[in-house]
Formats: structure tokens, sequence, C-alpha cells
């Protein structure tokens, strides 16, 4: 069925429709007339609801009386702002791991040990979790389509940029990582945070898992693109002038596709904006103030949040190991292979880069399908246990640690076993993704979740990814130190510090354990009007 569903309504009808919009029976949605109206009843689930801040609706509302359908134009915004954030975020993804898919390049051509080809990506991870609390106080007070293009706008101008560094100038190239990181802490801070606006809590999990597969699948095509540009051109360089490109053209379709102001209506809530307004029952859709309280208080409020600060630490346990893995596994695996023979050294520009190829295509695979495994097995697993999602993070992170200890203990002898763990091992730390981010937007009020978000993002990466690439290429100098610099010590060097990871990642499954003793409480704390 196409076009607009027409329905003739009859004076109660009108009232319902009345009702559902706060007492105006106009549409309190701006931008072309293209949002739903309330009470539309779509296919996406996308359904306004009635505020019930400050409202006496009379006994027809006490009794819960349905609302009729109205008319719905079947191109809903909500859809298209989706295809425009699921882009973005893959480009975000891409842009993050260029580096990691042409490591061995890059740390030829500017000459640097493990410790120093590690700090990029802790530069990058530094300047990211530090710039996301800023974005998410933007977030939630100023218009959230400005903050996205601005952020879009200077990584892919500064990743064309750093493009044309020499060799001479590596801290030019560092300083590049991390503006670029800045960049993308605007994308990754606000772009759930309008998905939270404009689903319920019944199509968010499905609409969040459908935005973070995009992580992994971006993940994995900057691994690919970047070894098949050096590959290609005989240059790493050209791997960092192809999404600068993609980059522009979501600029393009974040000012075509997003409406100025979007506003939306969640149950027991004020109406929250893209313009980062809130909108209360008796005010008109021109009428916006800005939130209520400051951030300090909103930081308050989360720090008595159990659940918020558990699951934080369990997020970051998993950013310690992913940001290890993303960063270090093309050459562990390409280490494990010069020791069995069964690849050459690298003596000369571009380097070998399968295993970078084939890892990317690992992380594509397992992302897609662990976090729609995820987000389906927590679904109907949350009908019958309130806990399951901090349960589901648990077993996870848990399985995740065995497989990967056992991918670190069999590639010396077989390299087929070892990419299998190493891909059932991403496969359930993926499984996470989608549902930690859910599990936050449940235990925390909507009123400051631009600022949780930030500030779980700043948690989460100052305990994990920031230094975890670092500290495994520091611990792997550390270990080649003791001995003759030979293609074994080099791996087993590798090999050992990489081992940290299995056991930060049980800390992760034990933290989200922790987790589930307070996560219904702060659930209906967070629902209260």
């Amino acid at each position: 069925m196409t076009g607009v569903i027409e329905v003739p309504q009859s004076p109660a009808q009108n009232w319902c429709v009345a009702w559902c919009t706060g007492g105006n029976t106009s549409s309190s949605l701006q931008g072309e007339g293209d949002m739903q109206p309330p009470c539309a009843h779509e296919d996406t689930g996308l359904q306004l609801q009635p505020l019930l801040e400050g409202q006496n609706h009379g006994a027809a509302a006490a009794d819960g009386a349905p609302c009729p359908a109205v008319p719905v134009p079947r191109n809903s915004p909500a859809k298209r702002v989706l295809v425009m954030l699921c882009f973005g975020n893959l480009l975000n993804s891409t842009d993050w791991f260029l580096v990691p898919g042409i490591l061995l390049d890059i740390q030829k051509y500017f000459g640097l040990s493990d410790e120093k080809i590690g700090l990029l990506q802790t530069v990058f991870t530094v300047c990211y979790m530090l710039a996301a609390p800023i974005f998410g106080y933007l977030g939630d007070r100023y218009n959230r389509k400005i903050l996205l293009g601005a952020g879009i706008l200077l990584w892919s101008g500064v990743t064309l940029g750093s493009s044309f560094i020499t060799e001479s100038y590596y801290w030019i190239f560092v300083l590049s990582r991390g503006l670029v990181g800045i960049g993308t802490a605007s994308y990754s801070t606000i772009a759930p945070t309008i998905i939270a606006d404009l689903f319920e809590e019944g199509k968010r999990t499905t609409v969040l898992s459908l935005f973070y597969i995009f992580i992994p699948v971006g993940s994995g095509c900057g691994y690919v693109l970047a070894a098949g540009m050096a590959r290609s051109t005989g240059d790493w360089h050209w791997a960092f002038r192809i999404t600068p490109c993609m980059g522009g053209l979501a600029l393009v379709l974040l000012l075509l596709l997003v409406p100025h102001r979007t506003q939306r209506r969640t149950p027991r809530y004020r109406a929250l904006s893209i313009s980062g307004t809130t909108q209360g029952a008796d005010e008109t859709p021109d009428e916006h103030t800005t939130a209520k309280t400051t951030w300090c208080q909103d930081v308050g409020s989360l720090a008595k949040n159990c659940s918020f600060v558990w699951s934080s630490l369990g997020v970051a346990a998993m950013t310690f190991v992913t940001g290890a893995l993303g960063m270090w596994v093309p050459l562990f695996l390409y280490r494990a292979q010069l020791v069995q023979g069964t690849v050459p050294p690298c003596l000369q520009e571009p380097c070998n880069s399968s295993s970078s190829l084939i890892f990317g295509a690992i992380t594509i695979g397992t992302g897609v399908l662990g976090i729609i495994a995820g987000a389906r097995v927590t679904r109907r697993l949350r009908k019958i246990y309130s806990k399951a999602d901090p349960l589901i993070c648990a077993t996870s992170m848990f399985i995740s640690a065995l497989c990967l200890y056992t991918a670190l203990v069999v590639a010396q002898t077989n390299i087929l076993s070892t990419f299998i763990f190493i891909a059932l091992g991403e496969l359930f730390l993926f499984v996470i993704w989608a549902v930690v981010t859910d599990m936050l937007l449940c235990v925390v009020s909507p009123r400051c979740r631009s600022t949780a978000i930030a500030l779980q993002i700043l948690l989460s990466h100052l305990l994990g990814d920031a230094g975890s690439p670092f500290l495994i290429g520091a611990v792997s100098n550390a270990l080649q130190a003791r001995g003759a610099p030979t293609f074994q010590s080099s791996f087993r060097s590798i090999q050992s510090s990489f081992a940290i990871c299995a056991f930060v990642g049980a800390f992760g499954g034990a933290f989200f354990l922790l987790t589930a003793l307070s996560f219904e409480g702060d659930r209906r704390e967070a629902e209260r009007p």
C-alpha cells in the first residue's frame, strides 16, 4: 500500500487526535510537512505518543482509548535520517581503521618501533574521548544537525591533508590523527541520541543494531580499503584520499535528508528534537526552552546510577580488547606467518597485506552476524527475564576472552585455527555492541542521554582503547629488548603482550554481572515522569 491512508474522522476521533498532540490538532512537526503526525501507525514502529506531563485527559484518556489511524506519509523522515546516520557511521569507522590496515607500511615509512606505532591509535582515541563530553553537552542543548556537519567536515578535511605528510613530519601525522578523533567524537556521541528520540523502546534495539552494524562493516572496509589502495597504487598515502570524498557525500546527505528541526514526543517526557531543545506539553512548536538541568547535575545523577557505572566499566574492558585487536591483529598474524615461513619478510613497500585483507573480511562478517544475533537474542530473552541485557553481555565477554586466549596459544603452529578463534572472539564481542547502548538508554533519563553516552565514551576509552594499543606495543618492545632481534622473538613478544586482552575481557564479564544487580531498579527510576 502506497501513498497516504485517508480515514474519515468523527468528532470523537478528532478529540483523540487532539489529545495525542497535547491539545493541538495541527501538526507540531516542522519541515516540509513530511514528519508523521501523532498517533500515526506505520510499519516502522515510529509512533508518536501522547505527552503525559501536566495533562489531564479525562475519563476516555484514563481508559486508554485507542487512537484511530490518521493520514500517514509513507516516506517517513525517520527512515531518511536513519539512512544518513548509518552511512556516516560507516565512514566514521572506515576512517578509524585505515591506519591498522597499512600498519606495516606506515611503520616502515616513518621507521617506527612497536611502541611508537601504537602511539598513533592512542593519540586518536585520547582526543576522541576528551572531545566526547564536550559534544555531549552541546548535543543536549544546541542544534545537532550543525554539530554533525561540523564533525564530518573536520575529520574528512584532516584525513585528506594527512595523505600529503612526508616521512620527516611524523609528529604532524600524529597530530592529524588526533584531530580526526575529535571530528569522529561528535558523530559517535550525537547520532545514537537522535535514534533514541525517533524510535520507541520496542523498536530501538533493532534500529540501534542496524546502526551499529556499520561499525564492524566500516572497520573491515577500513582494512580492505587501506590495504587494497596500497597494493594497487604502490603508495599507502592514497588510502587517506578516498574517505574524504565519501565524507563530502555524507555532508550533502545530512543537508538534504535531515530536517532542521525534527521533534519527537515520547511517553512521560518532554519532546526532544535534533535542535537539542525541549518542548513542554503546553508549548507551541515554535516555543522552545533549553535544558532545565546543569551539566554538573546530570553528571551527579549518573554517578549515583550503579547500572551506568558498572556497565561503563564493562564497556571499558570491551573497548580495551577491541582497540588492541583492531590495531595489532594484522601485525600479529603477519609475524605468526613469518615464523611458520608462509610469507616473506617485508623489505620494501608495499608490504604483504593479506593478513589485513583477511582480518577485514572477518571483521565485516562477524560484526554483522554478531550484532544481529545479539539484538534478536536480547529481544527474545528480555520477554522472559528482565535482566537479560547485562547477563548476555557478561556471557559474551567470558566466551570472547576464552576464544582469544586460545587463538594466541595455537598461533605459532596452526594459522587457520588462529583465524577461526579470532573470528569467534570478535563475534562474541560484537554481540555486546548494540545491547550495551540500548541498556544505557534504558537506565538513563532522556534529559541527559547525550551526556550519559558522552561520559560512557570518555570512561570506556580512558580505561580502554586509549591505552591498550600503546600498552601492547610497549610491552612487546620491552620483551624484544631482552634478547636478539629475530622473527621468533618479535612474534613471542607480541603474543605475550596480547595475553593481557584475555584477562581484561574476563574482568569485563564480571562488571556486566555487577550491572545485573541494579539494572531493574535503575530502569524503573529512569522511567519516572
